[in-house]
């Protein structure tokens, strides 16, 4: 068996990436879902979250407001190391004892932890490759502010909080260029897990 650490900065196409491998039989653990379920209304990280930052991170149903809360650390360090102390200790564990019941398992099967901040959190530490998707800096800040609908200085601001794709990619076992069209990353993607896995692997293989 085989535990992958999928990271790439935001915007950088991680997601088209892991949807490839997803096709291929992979399973994934995506981080950014586990996040939302361990701060669902009445959870630890929602009350922890809740007593540091009040009620205005909510919704009206009591749910985590995940844009105003990025609006609200992303521009303040102070208050971004804040939500990370908070959170990723608990998403860690939470991922954590995912591949443990994984790797207790058995099979041959393919573990794929889709985590933008594999790296930053230690995450990578309990993975056996660390794959990297990456972008030109000025593709990724055009390509999140059509997603997300941010103005430039919001995108940048966002990209700033993370760590340099250059910094990223010195713990990559393998690099993926994503500045290509989306079919091209499905052929780097599929060519890249025949040549790891071989052809028998995946329903589409």
């Amino acid at each position: 068996m085989t535990v992958i650490g999928l990271t790439g900065n935001i915007a950088s196409g991680k997601s088209l990436v892991a949807e490839v491998l997803k096709e291929k039989d992979a399973l994934i653990i995506d981080a950014d879902v586990v996040a939302r379920e361990v701060v669902e209304p009445g959870t630890e990280g929602w009350n922890k979250l809740r007593s540091e930052f009040g009620d205005d991170i909510l919704n009206s149903d009591g749910t985590v407001n995940r844009k105003t809360l990025g609006d609200t650390v992303f521009a303040n360090p102070v208050l971004l190391k804040k939500l990370n102390n908070i959170v990723h200790p608990i998403i860690i564990k939470e991922i954590n004892d995912k591949i443990d019941s994984f790797r207790a398992g058995g099979g041959d099967r393919v573990m794929v932890i889709d985590a933008p901040l594999l790296i930053e959190t230690g995450l990578h530490r309990l993975v056996d490759e660390v794959w990297v998707v990456d972008i030109p800096g000025e593709l990724q800040v055009r390509r999140l502010m059509e997603r997300d609908r941010l103005t430039r200085e919001q995108a940048q601001e966002r990209i700033d909080s993370q760590m340099p794709a250059a910094e990223k990619k010195k713990y990559a076992d393998i690099v993926i260029d994503n500045s290509g069209d989306r079919e091209h990353t499905r052929e780097v993607v599929t060519e890249l897990w025949e040549r790891r896995f071989g052809k028998t692997w995946g329903g589409n293989s």
